[in-house]
Parts: C-alpha cells; structure tokens; sequence
C-alpha cells in the first residue's frame, strides 16, 4: 500500500486509530482481504487491541494495519491471552513509533498443525530433577517427571525438549540447556542482557528502571525460549507450508509503505525497544530481509 492511500486514510498525521480504521481506502481494502462479517470482527479486534497499550496507539497507523493484515491473513488472533502474534511497539532511529508482527510460540503450533503434514509436534520446559539423560544421536529423552503438577510448575527450568513425527514418519528432537538457550537469548536479542536477567530475578533492579525490561525475554523467557525451540526444529528439519514460510519471515518485521520489511533489531542503534517480544536469528537478517523485499504480499499493487 503506497503513500497515497496512507495520506487517502489518514488525512492529517495526528488522526486516531479508530480513525483511520474508519476511512473509506481501509475500509475498502479490509473488505478485499477479509471476507464478509470477518471484515468487521477483524477492525474490533485490532482496535481493541490498540486500545488496550497505550504505546502500541502511538505508533504508525499503517504499521499497525499492516502487521494486523498478515495476521489475519495467517488465520491467527492477536489476543495476548491466545499467544498466536504480537503487535509490538518499537521507537525507531527518528524516534518514531512502528508496530512489528512478531508470531507467538502457539502460533507456529497452530500453523503447522493446519499444514497437515505433523502427526505430533511438542514443545515444553524440562524441570529440575526430571532429566535422566538425552542421547543426540539417536535423539531419545529419558525422563522421570515429576507427577505434582503444581511442585512441577514451581521446580526450576533446567532446559527445553522439542520434537515433531510428520504425517510420513519421519521424526525430530532437540534438547537445549537452560545455559545454552541463556547464551542464545544473549548473543541474538540486542533487547536481553543474560547479566541484567539474573539481576532482575535476583529483585537488584530499582523499580524506577524496570520499564527498561519490558522484552519477553525478561517478561516470560520459558515462552521465548520454547518460541526458539520451534524455529529452530521446523526451519532445519520440518515441512513448511506457504503460511509457515510466511510468517517465518515476516516474524520480527515492521512492514514499511513500499512493502519491504525491516527487522527491528538488525541494528542495535537502528532501534530502541519499547516494549518487545523479540528472538531475531542475526545471522538470517540479511537473508530474510532481501526476502521480505523480494516478496510480494496482501499490500502489493495498491497505490
């Protein structure tokens, strides 16, 4: 979607949300991407959404809409409760706000299980005391798990186990260390710092700078850390579908006017993180983001 129907929709720069939902271009680009009573059930939805995060209603309207578009057009809900996507807001270089698509870990569950080629797919947390062993090699988890559910929940995470059988036999596991996802989350999130995450789950943060950790590495790192776990088996090992390839790579991105797709934290001075669920792949970036440009998607042709 180009330019002119930005200023079509918008007007003036100051316009609300549910202003610019309302303008008769978006409205009429709604009703070409999303069928029927959808059509409006997916405008209530995002608003709501915008209306709940009062950082997320400062960004740029157009990325809003547009990260909400291939959500939508994914078949995913950005409900916080549901977990699929995220709409998260980001303050760039010029200090401008942007809305970035960011796929939950249910939501790549979901994608792949729509794919029909998964017979089983599990990704869970491994709690301390439960892991006998893991054999790489033949890629079999011996567990002993511990049978109260709630002492489960409250035991210490000591790793992650993620596995898959498709629909054809053909089978996959992983087991990562809490350690070795730790260093994971360090060396590719310019938003997490493994130091200051220790700090904070030691109460040494003052609560006057904890707005500073707002990333869902700090927020819910089991959730990240299983998010990884699935990119990482699906994208090596797994089938990917058209919608899994899709979401792959537009996952992290700010979806620009001209189509291309920028990933927030490529450069740790291009972008300041406001409130961020981010797991970006550094050594993919560039790759993924000549894709993203290369690519065509719901906003193509609309001048």
């Amino acid at each position: 979607m180009g330019n002119s129907l930005t200023k079509q929709s918008t007007g003036v720069s100051n316009v609300t949300f549910s202003t610019f939902m309302a303008s008769p271009a978006i409205r009429k680009k709604i009703s070409e991407v999303v069928q029927g009573a959808d059509g409006q059930r997916f405008i209530t939805a995002i608003i709501s959404t915008v209306a709940t995060n009062p950082k997320l209603a400062e960004c740029n309207h157009f990325t809003i809409f547009s990260a909400a578009l291939l959500g939508e057009s994914l078949k995913l809900s950005p409900s916080p409760q549901l977990g699929q996507y995220y709409l998260v807001p980001y303050k760039n270089k010029n200090n401008g706000m942007q809305a970035q698509f960011q796929l939950g870990y249910k939501g790549y569950i979901q994608l792949a299980i729509r794919s029909g080629q998964y017979r089983k797919i599990n990704v869970l947390e491994i709690k301390e005391g439960e892991l006998i062993s893991f054999d790489p090699l033949s890629e079999t988890l011996e567990i002993d798990f511990i049978k109260n559910d709630i002492q489960r929940e409250q035991s210490k995470t000591i790793g992650y186990y993620v596995s898959f059988e498709l629909i054809n036999g053909f089978r996959k596991a992983l087991y990562w260390s809490y350690e070795k996802m730790l260093n994971h989350a360090d060396k590719y999130s310019q938003a997490f710092s493994s130091k200051k995450y220790a700090e904070l789950l030691e109460g040494k943060i003052p609560e006057s700078d904890l707005w500073k950790y707002s990333s869902f590495w700090y927020k819910n790192f089991d959730e990240m850390a299983k998010k990884t776990m699935l990119r990482q088996i699906i994208s090596k090992w797994g089938v990917m579908s058209i919608e899994l390839q899709t979401a792959f790579k537009n996952d992290t991105g700010v979806i620009q006017e001209d189509n291309t797709v920028d990933y927030v934290d490529e450069n740790i001075t291009g972008f300041v993180e406001v409130q961020a669920e981010t797991e970006p792949e550094k050594e993919s970036i560039s790759n993924k983001q000549e894709i993203g440009k290369k690519s065509s998607n719901l906003l193509d042709g609309v001048e």
